[in-house]
């Protein structure tokens, strides 16, 4: 398995490819804008676009969706009808997929929206907006941080240290630097 990293400049919100060269399949993770490099990545690397995951419906994490779908024809993942509509296959609640002979694990994560999903594959969670390096996601009440809190030590502080966290938005970080130093997690 292989990750792309991709900055999106309009919004600064990061995409990821994710693939699995033993089958020339890829996954794209909030395709926030696609630009020629995620096109020409695709296409130099012969790659076949399997899926893509949203962590939640905000436009700097969606608003390439529509052009991928113009040029391939994925599977759309998301806890939000309202993604793609009719081609959205809407997941709630934690589970497991199997994309592209990858093991996906998916878990609800309310809190910065209630929509909000986090992805696990291998030794990866991408995090979408609910957490980045030191800082937890934004929210609109005092109920919603509370919320995001507990969540984020329950599904994703609660992973081995060593587990890297790509986020919406920064750089990447882990779970052994978040428990030590993200300030924004005390109480």
């Amino acid at each position: 398995m292989k990750i792309y990293f991709h900055l999106n400049t309009g919004g600064f919100s990061n995409s990821y490819i994710v693939s699995n060269e033993n089958t020339n399949e890829a996954i794209i993770i909030d395709p926030g804008k696609i630009s020629d490099e995620i096109i020409t990545q695709i296409e130099d690397n012969k790659l076949r676009l399997a899926a893509i995951l949203i962590t939640h419906n905000h436009g700097s994490h969606v608003s390439g969706l529509k052009t991928l779908m113009k040029i391939y024809s994925p599977k759309i993942y998301g806890a939000d009808y309202e993604i793609a509509g009719e081609k959205t296959n809407v997941i709630t609640g934690d589970g497991t997929l199997r994309i592209a002979d990858l093991t996906v694990k998916y878990m609800t994560l309310p809190g910065h929206t209630t929509d909000s999903m986090i992805y696990q594959i291998g030794n990866a969670i991408f995090t979408g907006d609910t957490i980045s390096a030191g800082k937890l996601g934004s929210t609109n009440s005092s109920y919603s941080t509370h919320l995001l809190r507990r969540n984020i030590e329950e599904k994703i502080l609660s992973q081995q240290e060593n587990t890297v966290l790509l986020p919406g938005h920064g750089p990447p970080t882990s779970v052994g630097a978040e428990r030590r130093f993200n300030m924004d997690m005390d109480d």
